[in-house]
Order: C-alpha cells, then sequence, then structure tokens
C-alpha cells in the first residue's frame, strides 16, 4: 500500500491557475500508475486524467484536455497536475489515486490507494 497526501489546492478566479501535488510513500512510487480525479458536491467522481507508471504516458478526460497537465517526479516520489485557465465548473475535491502496475484506469473503482483531497475552487 503507498499513502498519499495531496496539497495544492485552493480558491483562484476563472482563467487562473492552479499546481496541485501529491506526494507519495510507503511504496514503489515508480510502479505506480497515478490518476487524479475530482468531485463536485452531489456528483460522482470523476476521472480527470492519470500518468502510466511504464513510459509516463499521459490521458486525459476530455473536459480538461488541454488545459490540464500531468506530470510526475519519481525521484521526488510526487506526482502533479497543472490546472491552467480553470473554469468554475472545475471546482470539486481533487483526489490522486494509485494503481500498482495499472493500465489505463478510468474508472475510480479500479484504484485502491487514495488521498485524502483537496479542495479546489474557481469563482467566476
Amino acid at each position: 500500500q503507498v499513502h498519499l497526501v495531496e496539497s495544492g489546492g485552493g480558491l483562484v478566479q476563472a482563467g487562473g491557475s492552479l499546481r496541485l501535488s501529491c506526494a507519495a510513500s510507503g511504496g514503489t512510487f515508480s510502479s505506480y500508475t497515478m490518476g487524479w480525479f475530482r468531485q463536485a458536491p452531489g456528483k460522482e467522481r470523476d476521472f480527470v486524467g492519470l500518468i502510466s507508471w511504464s513510459v509516463g504516458s499521459t490521458y486525459y478526460a476530455d473536459s480538461v484536455k488541454g488545459r490540464f497537465t500531468i506530470s510526475r517526479d519519481n525521484a521526488k516520489n510526487t506526482v502533479y497536475l497543472q490546472m491552467n485557465s480553470l473554469k468554475p465548473e472545475d471546482t470539486a475535491v481533487y483526489y490522486c489515486a494509485a494503481k500498482l502496475y495499472g493500465a489505463v484506469e478510468r474508472n475510480f473503482r479500479d484504484y485502491n490507494n487514495w488521498g485524502q483531497g483537496t479542495q479546489v475552487t474557481v469563482s467566476s
């Protein structure tokens, strides 16, 4: 099991940027596919994007493609979510998740390691 801690959330105006970080401990970080999900009040947890454990391939939800970028630093056991051109509809609690040797896992049910979440609020 790997322990995950997100940081970097906050309040930002529409059009602004934020960078979320997710620090991992307790596992071989480079062996985990890392996903980002978000959950707005009353809604299901939605896929945002992921970065694979092997070659670092990235995949994104259509709603964030071109605005969000996921990267990882295996030396620092950290994955990042750079969010640009933020919109009010991006407001949610953002979670990082890890799956050992995961493939392209877009369903939150496929992940068994989760952080506590960090709130992102985008004002109009």
